[in-house]
């Protein structure tokens, strides 16, 4: 490692933690199957990480590889979602195939999208969005028989201080119903007013973890996500290598120099970003691939350059513009 200022954040391994006040268990990077559980997804150079060959049993095979890998390097943690495809079904037959005890490997799921694409690149639409307390019940029931005593977290998936699902008092009784079974309970963010959706959890009470996007492009969540954190959350990081415009295909230069300079790759130096934030609990993987997968794994250990602060702090987009350029991705 490079520079005078020293490092934060590092790690010689995939150290397990309690996830903020839930006590589950947790590693500092963990495994989330968007990626994985359907045939298209809106990372960039999906084409060349999957190929053609996106049928069922393909893509089985390919979750099963990277779950083996990352549950052989240590990592104890999965994230799924009703709208993820097949995901949970993967993930439910990787688990009774490798006879993984429940516990072993701390499960997080999510309601609130359905997964509507019939399996199909060119579907018209490929989820729709939504959080009533209905949905939730239905969600909740079809992922209870998939994933049974494995389920250890539940969230809302992409709420919004606009969507009012924070405020409905349906959807809050269910989820303290099902807090009181032991599950806990949490919601993931989208969209510019993060830090609003973030803050309003907490005013909330009920929830135990909240699920961001953070990255050295959308930084804006950062103060709220400090303040979660020392009310108790546990915080969940996605998109940390913001839909493949951090990896080695398309990383800004600065970012690319830093990493050639360290000897890594450009999703290694975003994610290990990430790891050096004093709330970050678990960064999730995206692998599509073994290799990215390692290659991902790598920040645990890295550290971050504190020399890196100024310089990368230059990549930081106005969340308008970031989350304009993510709904612009294609889905392939």
């Amino acid at each position: 490692m490079t520079g005078e200022a020293g490092t934060r954040g590092q790690s010689d391994e995939l150290s397990v933690r309690a996830l903020g006040r839930t006590g589950l268990r947790v590693t500092p990077v963990g495994i989330g199957l968007a990626a994985l559980g359907r045939p298209a997804y809106i990372t960039l150079g999906r084409d060349r990480d999957l190929g053609a060959d996106r049928d069922v049993a393909a893509m089985r095979a390919r979750t099963w590889a990277v779950l083996d890998a990352a549950l052989a390097a240590g990592v104890r943690y999965v994230d799924v979602a009703r709208s993820y495809g097949r995901a949970e079904e993967f993930l439910a037959g990787w688990l009774r195939e490798r006879a993984v005890r429940p516990g072993t490997v701390t499960v997080g799921s999510k309601w609130g999208y359905a997964y509507v694409g019939d399996w199909r690149m060119d579907a018209d639409r490929h989820e729709v969005k939504e959080l009533s307390a209905g949905h939730l019940r239905r969600q909740l029931g079809e992922t209870r028989e998939l994933l049974g005593e494995h389920l250890s977290l539940y969230q809302i998936h992409s709420a919004t201080v606009e969507s009012g699902v924070l405020d409905d008092a349906a959807v809050l009784a269910e989820l303290r119903d099902l807090r009181a079974t032991g599950v806990a309970i949490g919601l993931s963010t989208t969209g510019p007013r993060q830090p609003d959706t973030i803050d309003r959890a907490v005013e909330v009470g009920l929830f135990d973890t909240v699920q961001v996007t953070w990255n050295l492009l959308e930084r804006s969540a950062g103060p709220a996500l400090s303040r979660a954190y020392r009310s108790g959350m546990g915080v969940i990081v996605k998109e940390a290598v913001a839909n493949g415009r951090l990896t080695a295909r398309s990383a800004p230069p600065a970012l690319a120099s830093a990493a050639r300079e360290r000897g890594v790759t450009p999703d290694t130096l975003a994610l290990a970003a990430v790891l050096a934030q004093p709330w970050a609990g678990v960064v999730l993987s995206g692998a599509a691939s073994v290799e990215q997968l390692h290659s991902n794994l790598a920040a645990a250990s890295l550290g971050w350059d504190t020399d890196l602060d100024d310089p990368l702090a230059a990549l930081a987009e106005d969340p308008e513009t970031y989350w304009a350029a993510r709904g612009s991705l294609d889905w392939q």
